[in-house]
């Protein structure tokens, strides 16, 4: 993998992490343009470009966070520690997912461009209908929080836009667009931490050659580093201005159309 693919990648996870448009999906189309082999690419440049979209997520929301670590410290219950607990349920689905799933169905998904694509489809479909929700209002119930963890484990097949789902479904559920954002945003911290953590595991179960084979790469996974976590600071909080728009749609058109030149180019 070339400094420029780095780049290239980096921008396009910090982009699609918020962007309802599948980081995973564009990620492995990426890979597949540049005939990029999944050891090529390496488990350590897959962690850092998660870490990078995490930090990005923490600098836009920092006011947020830091408001709910107050409130959960100061052991009473109150909308702090409601909305933790809220964020927790939503967890539980797709972590459950994540442990069992999810690497039979990275396996599966791998390289399979055809079956990615298809998933751009299904997005663009829950994005369109997403914006004829009218005027949603509410807040997220421990329901909704339930409804939206089984969303987002969903969106661990590749394709399928976990923030374009979860922000989709919560305004479809009656929430409050901006508050749909925010959540959708909050509520996938603590499982990219998770994901991480294991990742690094299977990274040092790697032989010490292969590790060192990861590390030659530093530069390349710096420049890689860098990129998503400036494409996600600007796509993340554009991300909420368009929700608050009621602007889903637009990405709805793009996803079909990406999804249908990778089914074309599949197939030929």
């Amino acid at each position: 993998m070339t400094l420029i693919e780095s780049i290239i990648l980096g921008i396009i996870q910090g982009l699609t992490e918020f962007l309802p448009v599948s980081s995973s999906g564009h990620i492995e189309l990426g890979k597949a343009i540049f005939g990029i082999e999944e050891k090529e690419a390496g488990l350590l440049f897959t962690i850092v470009l998660h870490f990078a979209t995490a930090l990005s997520t923490i600098i836009v929301l920092w006011k947020d966070i830091v408001q709910i670590f107050k409130g959960l410290f100061q052991f009473k219950w109150n909308d702090e520690t409601k909305f933790g607990l809220l964020v927790i349920i939503s967890m539980v689905p797709a972590a459950l997912v994540g442990m069992l799933l999810k690497d039979h169905i990275d396996h599966f998904y791998n390289g399979n461009v055809f079956l990615v694509s298809i998933m751009l489809l299904i997005t663009g479909v829950i994005l369109f209908f997403s914006d004829r929700a009218k005027n949603p209002v509410g807040p997220v119930t421990f329901k909704d929080a339930f409804i939206l963890g089984v969303v987002q484990a969903i969106a661990i097949m590749p394709g399928i836009s976990r923030s374009g789902s979860t922000i989709a479904s919560a305004v479809m559920l009656g929430i409050d667009r901006e508050k749909a954002a925010r959540f959708s945003f909050l509520m996938v911290l603590p499982l990219i931490f998770g994901a991480m953590a294991k990742e690094f595991k299977d990274y040092f179960d790697l032989s010490v050659a292969e590790q060192a084979s990861a590390l030659i790469l530093d530069s390349t996974i710096l420049a890689g580093f860098v990129a998503a976590l400036v494409a996600g600071y600007f796509a993340c909080k554009w991300m909420i201005e368009i929700v608050k728009k009621s602007k889903l749609s637009y990405f709805a058109y793009y996803c079909w159309a990406v999804g249908l030149i990778g089914i074309i180019s599949s197939l030929v």
